[in-house]
């Protein structure tokens, strides 16, 4: 059968340039669009430039009153029924973790089994949370016993699933999330004085990006929060802080900063225009508790910020020894991290330079490099 007799069907959340799994498939799904492939898509939201292919079709899943927990049945409903129609043209599924149980590809961004999330907000929100939590690990397990080929974003997460969800490891198969260079990329100075003169950001003070969501602890604010108490009683400490992100706890730490009156915290809520942000920062700090990879980081680092970041983060695999001194070996510890930021501050150049062939090797890896590999390991399959 010629490969573009043969269907492919990618079943996910979105294909959308936000969030780094759904970047991910959306950069697979626009691969194989260009190449001709015969492409179905299972989601809930789709960018335009995916529904302008001819040779592509999407299956449309309502997102109910917005919500992933109360929607997550009609994807995988969906999903399976398409996957079942298209089964005699010997169509190749890619699912991603437990939102659909068809034992073919799965293309693992998360594992739930590694992360418990506890909520702080309120008695439904846990609640709902805590739902949510043991549904996944149930829809992982079992989705994950059944592929014949997964797919990881890291060492990290291929460990994860060799340890916690006793996956045979000839099954798990790395490959790193891909790049845009057109769109993350160092600023020349010029370009960040317009872009901090556009965001009314001065071009005096040391511009540090926090960027995740605020739902739960996951994203370590809290150990953000008390580093920065502790950062703004340096004498002449001349740092400002910018939080980009939503969540459940958005208004608790607005308040809370309010109430404790500290200084140069600034929240940007949701943004869809971070490679500028990027850009315009200096440094990126990013104490997770958990993360398979961190797109967010890795497009960091392509902008060439040096990222301080959780060493239990699927991208720390990646720094080179120079850099291991911007990891964080405990992601509670907010001493240790306000004295890294302390140290980045008084050393900028040092790090700038450090960074530099990091970045430019980061860069060199496109999207469309990492959906080929996964084209092909799909196909030898």
């Amino acid at each position: 059968m010629k490969s573009a007799d043969k269907p492919y069907l990618i079943i996910a959340s979105d294909f959308v340039k936000t969030g780094g799994m759904d970047r991910a498939n959306l950069a697979l799904a626009d691969y194989l669009a260009k190449r001709g492939e015969n492409l179905h898509i299972v989601a809930y939201r789709v960018v335009d430039d995916i529904l302008n292919f001819s040779n592509v079709k999407v299956h449309a899943v309502p997102l109910i009153f917005d919500s992933r927990f109360l929607s997550g049945p009609f994807i995988r409903i969906k999903g399976y029924n398409i996957a079942r129609r298209l089964s005699y043209q010997g169509t190749r599924v890619v699912v991603n973790g437990g939102n659909c149980q068809w034992g073919d590809i799965n293309w693992v961004h998360y594992v739930h089994k590694s992360y418990q999330p506890v909520s702080q907000v309120g008695l439904v929100h846990k609640l709902k949370t805590s739902a949510f939590h043991q549904l996944s690990l149930r829809e992982e397990q079992q989705s994950l016993s059944m592929a014949k080929l997964i797919i990881v974003n890291s060492y990290r997460t291929k460990q994860d699933l060799i340890k916690k969800l006793s996956i045979p490891q000839g099954k798990i198969h790395v490959v790193y999330y891909g790049n845009d260079p057109q769109e993350f990329y160092p600023a020349l100075v010029e370009d960040k004085l317009k872009l901090r003169q556009k965001l009314g950001w001065s071009m005096d003070k040391d511009i540090i990006i926090f960027i995740g969501a605020l739902g739960d602890r996951r994203k370590g604010f809290d150990t953000v929060f008390n580093a920065w108490k502790q950062l703004t009683q340096i004498p002449n400490w001349n740092g400002q802080l910018i939080v980009v992100g939503i969540g459940a706890e958005l208004t608790k730490w607005r308040r809370k900063i309010n109430d404790e009156q500290i200084p140069g915290i600034d929240f940007l809520s949701f943004r869809d225009d971070v490679p500028d942000l990027l850009r315009a920062s200096d440094c990126l700090i990013s104490p997770t508790r958990y993360e398979a990879y961190g797109l967010g980081i890795h497009e960091a680092l392509c902008c060439e910020l040096p990222s301080i970041v959780s060493s239990l983060a699927g991208i720390a695999e990646r720094y080179p020894p120079e850099l291991h001194e911007l990891l964080l070996p405990d992601p509670e510890n907010a001493v240790d991290l306000a004295d890294r930021i302390a140290k980045w501050s008084n050393n900028k150049k040092r790090y700038k330079s450090l960074i530099s062939s990091f970045s430019k090797e980061l860069r060199s890896y496109t999207w469309s490099d990492m959906s080929e590999t996964i084209f092909n390991l799909i196909n030898k399959t």
